[in-house]
């Protein structure tokens, strides 16, 4: 057996190099560079913070000082009028919201099972993914001009039913294209495992498929109503805005963007102090949502 003593005497180059020298020296110009590069991206990413934290900053301040019970669940004061609330824009968000997760999730899904999983390679799919990069790029509000030319006209009407709608052609291309991608991170393996024990497309796509890739479904969901719960322009030509509360899903009906958008040009400092509270409680709300999407995001496909 050959001894590393040996081993030393065979090979010559071991004895020139010697022990590698893992000290930290700024003698060495790639340890300076990197000290440097290091400090510069701190000092960007410090740079870059800075709007958020001061947008943040602000929110708390001006819009923590009004919140309280009364403010979520009063309807909005008259000009002039003190008190009041937002307890109706709150309400008629999560409702457009819900409409729109109820029309935009299952067609998202099941679109993803079939350019993901029935036919991935066929140019209907490639259709439909070309279709969907294109809608996440979209304007916003060419989604409410859409909806209030097909529905609004024909209903006579703004309506909760309208501002969902509206709000599930944006939701759409994100739930869409993150379903995708979750069923293609599937191994293959378990799909063919599953085929060889006799099941077919179905089963395989609704025991096996959907069930694994369920975190990166459940994911791009959350991400797509976060970013839904924070839309103005598209409820401006569907919802419009109502000062009481939701009645029936065929009548115009307030949220909270639209609300900000309404009390933050207003004379009175009553509504611009609920423009301000409404501005945090949104935040909050698209917060709590980006925090689930994370949460179903830690259990990988």
């Amino acid at each position: 057996m050959t001894t590393t003593t040996d081993q030393t005497t065979m090979n010559p180059e071991v004895i020139a190099l010697g022990d590698p020298n893992l000290s930290f020296s700024f003698a060495e110009r790639r340890t300076m560079m990197n000290f440097i590069q290091t400090i510069i991206l701190w000092i960007l990413a410090g740079i870059a913070a800075v709007p958020l934290i001061s947008v943040l900053y602000m929110l708390i301040s001006r819009g923590g000082a009004r919140i309280s019970m009364s403010i979520l669940t009063e309807l909005p004061p008259a000009p002039f009028e003190q008190g009041g609330g937002i307890g109706n824009a709150i309400v008629g968000t999560l409702v457009m919201v819900a409409i729109a997760s109820v029309i935009s999730i299952p067609i998202g899904v099941l679109g993803g099972v079939y350019i993901g999983l029935i036919n991935p390679n066929s140019r209907f799919s490639a259709a439909v993914r070309f279709v969907g990069k294109v809608l996440t790029g979209f304007p916003s509000i060419l989604s409410g001009v859409f909806v209030y030319a097909w529905l609004v006209i024909v209903m006579k009407t703004y309506s909760a039913i309208a501002g969902g709608l509206s709000l599930s052609i944006l939701m759409l291309p994100t739930i869409l294209l993150t379903a995708e991608q979750a069923f293609r991170m599937v191994p293959q393996r378990m799909k063919d495992a599953a085929y060889g024990m006799g099941c077919n497309a179905t089963q395989v796509a609704t025991r096996i498929v959907l069930p694994t890739a369920l975190p990166g479904v459940m994911t791009g969901v959350m991400l797509a109503v976060a970013g839904a719960s924070g839309e103005s322009a598209p409820l401006l030509f569907t919802a419009l805005f109502s000062n009481y509360w939701i009645g029936s899903f065929t009548e115009p009906t307030a949220s909270l963007s639209i609300l900000i958008y309404n009390f933050s040009a207003m004379p009175y400092e009553n509504q611009i102090e609920l423009a301000w509270t409404a501005s945090l409680v949104l935040v909050l709300i698209v917060l709590v949502f980006n925090i689930l999407s994370r949460s179903f995001g830690t259990r990988r496909v």
